[in-house]
């Protein structure tokens, strides 16, 4: 064991003092030149990023600085934008499609009303009272307030309410009607200083299949509702509510559904050349097959409706049953279509024309009823097949008072030509 003296000591902290001081400001110096040459290569880097984006604003070395004028630049950048793609609100901003829509509207959707009904029903107790009836549309055909829409909208109810684009409503009374085609009159009577829009008619016999069509009603209630389509085919024969045939039906793939029957199916110029009338669909709601009773058809309907509250056609002065197989067999007939002529009114111009009517009484249905065999079985007028009672109807809707039918019956199982001239209805 060493021994040392006081002031050996004192020598040997002071020289290990001394070496401990040098280390550390060895290592102080290598970590300052470590940050330094970092510091630089940043530095070096950003002016790098400054010089190849001139557009770039001077950096900054606060951060909140930079985001501030980050966010500026972006919302400068934003507004610019989104003023490019406002859109200019006038007549060049629409397609022409767009801008005949919108005037077509604009031009008829005030003369649209929305019809409401009411009708009488009975409870338990068979004591009646009054409950809310169907919905339909109608067009203003007339300043007087005449409006035209169809016979199942308006058929069987006691009170009548029309709604005019201002929500005014009105209580309407029933013109004329006419099952034959599905069309009716109704009127109410607008107050002194109203001037009512009107939509006129258009000419269907003009229309073309691919040509645009325009409908205006109140499906499902919604008032005054706009859709488009074209004329997928015409001249269809179709069997309404009322179990009449109507003929030359424009049919329309335009949305068609309940609440639009009565209102008015118009060209681009806004000219009505239907009203529609009825859907084809199994869900009852438009599948793209709705018809329209031509507007040819309506104009020659409501002339007379307006002026004698039905329609003036012309008819066959005889009784008609609905032949059938049972009646074929028991008759001896050869077919079991067309119309079986029962009677002929005695001395009138189809007995003058030299038509048939039967000569054995039998019971028919319910054993109430008595019809007679043996005559004429109606198949044709002018041209039209004629296999049940509605084709009948429906062959002699344009027919007027005093027009000669040229009608081809089957007669001891051959046909036999006619020329019958009709008597008022």
């Amino acid at each position: 064991m060493k021994l040392y003296s006081r002031g050996q000591m004192v020598r040997n902290m002071l020289i290990g003092a001394g070496l401990t001081a040098l280390i550390v400001s060895i290592v102080s110096f290598r970590i300052i030149a470590s940050n330094q040459a970092s510091t630089g290569e940043k530095q070096t880097e950003i002016s790098s990023i400054s010089d190849s984006d001139d557009s770039q604003t001077a950096l900054v070395a606060d951060e909140s600085e930079l985001s501030v004028n980050t966010f500026e630049n972006e919302t400068s950048f934003l507004q610019q934008n989104i003023a490019t793609v406002v859109p200019v609100a006038n007549t060049s901003s629409y397609t022409q499609e767009e801008l005949q829509n919108i005037n077509v509207y604009s031009l008829c959707n005030e003369a649209v009303v929305n019809i409401n009904t009411k009708i009488v029903d009975y409870d338990w107790f068979l004591e009646p009272y009054v409950r809310e009836g169907g919905s339909g549309s109608g067009s203003i055909i007339d300043k007087r307030g005449y409006i035209l829409t169809n016979v199942h909208v308006i058929q069987n109810v006691s009170k009548i309410y029309v709604s005019l684009f201002d929500g005014t409503q009105y209580e309407a009374e029933i013109v004329g009607q006419d099952l034959d085609s599905d069309l009716a009159v109704i009127k109410f009577n607008p107050p002194d200083g109203i001037i009512l829009k009107t939509i006129g008619f258009g000419d269907s016999t003009a229309l073309k299949v691919g040509q645009r069509v325009i409908a205006i009603g109140n499906p499902f209630g919604l008032e005054r509702t706009m859709t488009t389509g074209i004329v997928s085919g015409l001249g269809r024969p179709i069997q309404n509510s009322n179990n009449r045939i109507i003929r030359n039906m424009v049919q329309t793939d335009a949305a068609i559904n309940p609440g639009n029957s009565g209102g008015p199916l118009l060209d681009t110029n806004g000219r009505m050349i239907g009203i529609n009338t009825m859907i084809q669909s199994s869900s009852g709601s438009s599948s793209g097959v709705g018809f329209a009773v031509p507007s040819e058809t309506a104009v020659r309907v409501v002339a007379d409706l307006i002026k004698y509250g039905k329609v003036q056609r012309g008819k066959i002065d005889a009784t008609f049953v609905q032949n059938s197989q049972r009646i074929a067999r028991y008759a001896g007939l050869d077919i079991a279509t067309g119309v079986l002529v029962s009677q002929v009114t005695s001395g009138g111009k189809a007995a003058a024309a030299g038509m048939k009517g039967g000569t054995e009484a039998v019971y028919y249905g319910s054993r109430r009823d008595i019809i007679y065999i043996g005559g004429d079985v109606i198949t044709q007028i002018d041209n039209i097949s004629v296999a049940t009672l509605a084709d009948y109807y429906s062959a002699l809707e344009s027919k007027k008072p005093g027009d000669v039918v040229t009608v081809i019956v089957r007669r001891n199982k051959r046909n036999v030509v006619l020329n019958v001239t009709l008597i008022e209805s």
